[in-house]
């Protein structure tokens, strides 16, 4: 039974030191159970498990999530085993600099053996994918393609007691047929390797005596899918390449080269905010990248793309290079895991707020492969009424609402947005507009009445972006979380504690937006950073060098990239084909 119960109970000193006078229980049926959470401020000790055989804790993934919750996990915990199919952690957002030749792949990844050796302790490393998850036995089957075992499959099984997948993504391909075959992708370093050898070798190609002009102009057709961040970035950072370094070495040819951005949308960068959606579009009018928006793409064959609109129909334009950017798909493994935890008709994985893969024990769920399904204010309405009315009266006075309400906020975000989103100023604002009624403290609401005032607080529930902020911020909670287990626990929200006023044992994971950025290339970038600031410009660009500068997972990596941005300022972009 889907049920929650919020239990205010005086609690004494026998709950030990650092512990609050009162403590409140939260009870959420999604997750099969009673669950407790505690300030983040806290300055409670909390002491160091000593088990006599530590729990084994398996990673999937070394992306900004799996990689972050690496770094900041307690490693003397627990017996952590790391699982992918790559040995290195990739600063992603830097890819698109990657295919022009402006930063060198290698100085954008660190070893992560590198990264384990830092933390100290035994930390095992296996190159190999996980190709199915039996949760039943706790279980799951990984794969090497490097062949070293005596059997030739590669294949072997690690068992777990806590599992955490933060495997990523893939590349989108709405099953658009030839995209697979023709399209290049944009989500790994070895992507953005084939991209830049792929430009080289159309301008090559476009160079050779015996074609004609029409041969040269589809060879020089660089075409872009997928109006987001990484589409835009890519196809700002190939205009850069073209015009400050190609242009130079290949000046014949280099009127023919032509950009196309192809968006389903009505615009680019529909994320962002609208002045930056506009100066993005007519930057791009301006430096001649042909923006076609309200266009989707219906088929890719090895010579053109076919792409469609209501008001033209079909239209065939041939390419020399296709690169696919038009958001993310789970991948097969997940896919089949969820089918197991019946969550077969998902995108992703669905979470609770911590993090915790729903109907599944000691699964965590971390980054592009899963989503928080937020609990919803009106499944637990009736519960919450019933905590609130403390007197027991059968309605709810403004100052019982007032003393529940920091605890609402806690558990149910959406309330507090939805307060803000129609400019009520607290309890009293929202109590008349369910009465109509311009009393304050004599107003009171029954059950249907208070169900009324809280109807469309639930129609605020939002989706996170799938980010590298986003992994990298989750990484960090569950890490937090995993380190204050007790010996018996379980689960990482902590026991059950009993509550009156304070916080609880975990709060429940919040994404703290730090705002994003749009590089438009010619040394330009906008940003939109939190208190709705819009910078766009040149000194933009300069913020952008310095974030991206900082957020290197290492000195290593710091001192190369900013050493390759010098070199290009210097000598240009790299352009050989290696």
């Amino acid at each position: 039974m889907r049920w929650a119960a919020f239990l205010w109970e005086g609690a004494s000193g026998r709950h030990g030191p650092g512990v609050s006078n009162l403590l409140l229980v939260v009870a959420a049926a999604s997750s099969g159970g009673l669950v407790a959470y505690a300030d983040s401020g806290s300055d409670a000790a909390v002491e160091k498990p000593q088990l006599p055989q530590r729990k084994k804790v398996i990673v999937l993934g070394t992306g900004w999530g799996g990689t972050t919750f690496l770094r900041n996990l307690d490693t003397r915990l627990y017996d952590v085993q790391v699982i992918s199919p790559r040995n290195y952690f990739a600063f992603t957002p830097l890819l698109p600099s990657v295919t022009s030749g402006t930063v060198e792949p290698r100085s954008i990844v660190e070893p992560i053996r590198r990264i384990l050796e830092k933390k100290g302790g035994e930390i095992k490393f296996w190159e190999a994918e996980c190709f199915k998850i039996d949760p039943q036995n706790k279980k799951i089957h990984c794969r090497s393609n490097l062949g070293t075992n005596l059997d030739g499959n590669g294949e072997f099984l690690v068992d777990y007691d806590y599992l955490v997948v933060a495997v990523g993504a893939r590349t989108n391909t709405f099953n658009t047929p030839g995209v697979v075959e023709n399209c290049h992708f944009l989500k790994e370093v070895e992507d953005a390797q084939k991209i830049r050898r792929s430009v080289m070798d159309c301008f090559e190609r476009a160079s050779l005596p015996f074609l004609d002009e029409e041969e040269r102009k589809k060879n020089l057709h660089f075409v872009v899918v997928g109006g987001g961040p990484t589409g835009v970035e890519f196809a700002a950072s190939l205009h850069d390449f073209v015009t400050e370094d190609l242009s130079k070495l290949y000046p014949s040819i280099q009127h023919l080269v032509k950009i196309s951005l192809i968006e389903a949308a009505d615009h680019i960068l529909t994320m962002f905010d609208k002045r930056i959606t506009n100066f993005a579009e007519d930057k791009f009018g301006r430096d001649g990248i042909d923006v076609k928006t309200g266009y989707k793409v219906v088929k890719v064959s090895k010579d053109a793309i076919t792409m469609q609109n209501p008001a033209t129909g079909d239209i065939s334009v041939p390419y020399g290079m296709a690169v696919w950017s038009t958001g993310i798909g789970t991948r097969p493994f997940i896919v089949e895991f969820m089918k197991q935890i019946g969550q077969g008709n998902r995108r992703v994985l669905a979470t609770d707020e911590w993090l915790r893969v729903r109907e599944c024990d000691g699964v965590y769920a971390i980054g592009d492969c899963a989503t928080i399904n937020q609990r919803r204010v009106m499944e637990d309405i009736s519960e919450i009424f019933r905590v609130a009315d403390k007197d027991k009266s059968g309605t709810l006075t403004v100052k019982e609402i007032q003393d529940v309400l920091d605890d609402i906020y806690v558990r149910y975000p959406q309330v507090q947005l939805y307060l803000k989103s129609k400019q009520m100023n607290g309890v009293a604002d929202l109590v008349r507009s369910a009465k109509g009624d311009a009393e304050k403290e004599s107003v009171e609401l029954n059950i249907e009445e208070f169900k009324k005032a809280l109807s469309l607080v639930d129609s605020q529930v939002k989706f996170l972006p799938a980010t590298a902020q986003v992994a990298s911020q989750q990484g960090q909670y569950l890490a937090r979380c995993f380190n204050k287990m007790k010996d018996a626990e379980e689960h990482p929200e902590g026991p059950i504690r009993i509550r009156g006023e304070g916080r609880h044992r975990f709060l429940p994971f919040r994404y703290r937006h730090l705002g994003q950025f749009a590089p438009l290339g010619g040394e330009q970038t906008a940003a939109q950073l939190p208190g709705d600031w819009i910078s766009i410009g040149h000194s933009t660009q300069w913020l952008w060098y310095s974030v991206y500068a900082t957020k290197q997972i290492s000195w290593r990596t710091r001192m190369l990239v900013v050493s390759d941005w010098t070199r290009r300022f210097i000598f240009g972009r790299d352009s050989s084909c290696i």
